[in-house]
């Protein structure tokens, strides 16, 4: 079994993940501020895992729905909700907002308001550690509907034809935006569809964090061993709407949604590490008090943050042309 240091740190990544995205929509739902949001909520256990099994180094990728992927990885709170909530403060001096989240320090290098965008940005960034014999893996996070699209199957293919360090971890919430799943592909796992690329393809729990510690570590270790390529698909379900505060969500019927959270990933792996003597009531209770105290300081960073400066409108959007 995974040590305690390793489980207990990914249950740190998935509150602070939990505190993050309640803390958003508090703000949002009492109008402190008016931001386009998607909430990862249900989907927190899936990259605290991957992280764990990764360095800091490392790079990931990932899509609009896409915070809980920036945490996990370590970009600083206070910058990550400055930039979600457009503050000069923020990760891209608050000009992209969530749908551009990037933080090249801690290795989130690209978030693509295109479904998918992210994915062969990923094999570019594989391809730069192959070439220069960097270890660096890179993870590149993206949805179920994204598996449709075509840069998905071309980048499988390249990645697998070079042997790219890189993981594909498909985060499959059963619905890409307001169609189920089932509707837009004739393949009951996305995960087979590795073996068309002949690169290994394995389906796991997504809200169990060990079982995707396990699989991500393995994954990782191929990878860097110069092996290449694997695609994860990790089963999760999503609790908040397409965009929060706008889709109803009717199209999700009430039994699968109540299902899904009576398995909450939070609450049932704060118990497991509990039950099985990872961790203590206080010791977990101690944790949570420390990344609350972490949240509302840096919520309260951000809403205090200035918004970018009208005069900067254009800076860092085209290149400087110098005249010969």
């Amino acid at each position: 079994m995974t040590d305690k240091e390793t489980r207990l740190g990914i249950y740190e990544r998935m509150y602070r993940i939990f505190r993050t995205d309640e803390s958003m929509r508090q703000q949002i739902m009492k109008g402190a501020v008016s931001v386009i949001y998607y909430s990862p909520r249900g989907q927190e256990g899936i990259p605290a895992a991957v992280s764990a099994a990764l360095t800091a180094d490392d790079y990931i990728t990932t899509t609009y729905r896409g915070l809980h992927d920036t945490i996990a990885k370590g970009a600083p709170l206070k910058e990550v909700i400055a930039e979600i909530i457009g503050r000069s403060t923020g990760t891209s001096k608050g000009k992209g907002g969530i749908m551009h989240l990037n933080d090249p320090r801690v290795g989130v290098m690209a978030t693509s308001g295109i479904v998918g965008g992210g994915v062969p940005i990923a094999n570019g960034l594989a391809l730069r550690s192959q070439m220069t014999g960097s270890p660096n893996v890179t993870v590149t996070y993206f949805g179920d509907g994204a598996s449709n699209i075509g840069a998905f199957h071309e980048s499988l293919n390249m990645a697998a034809v070079w042997k790219l360090p890189v993981v594909f971890v498909c985060q499959n919430n059963e619905y890409g935006e307001f169609t189920p799943r089932m509707e837009s592909m004739n393949v009951k796992e996305v995960a087979t569809r590795a073996s068309s690329y002949g690169m290994p393809g394995v389906t796991v729990n997504g809200n169990d964090p060990d079982a995707m510690y396990d699989a991500a570590r393995t994954a990782v270790e191929r990878a860097r061993a110069g092996e290449g390529p694997t695609l994860i698909e990790a089963m999760t379900y999503r609790f908040m709407g397409h965009v929060f505060g706008v889709d109803t969500m009717e199209y999700m019927p009430k039994e699968e949604m109540a299902a899904a959270m009576a398995n909450d990933p939070v609450p049932a792996y704060r118990q497991r590490l509990i039950d099985q003597g990872a961790t203590s009531e206080d010791e977990i209770a101690a944790l949570e008090a420390r990344v609350d105290a972490e949240v509302a300081e840096a919520v309260e960073f951000a809403l205090n943050s200035p918004p970018p400066d009208p005069a900067d409108t254009y800076t860092d959007v085209y290149a400087e042309v110098v005249p010969a």
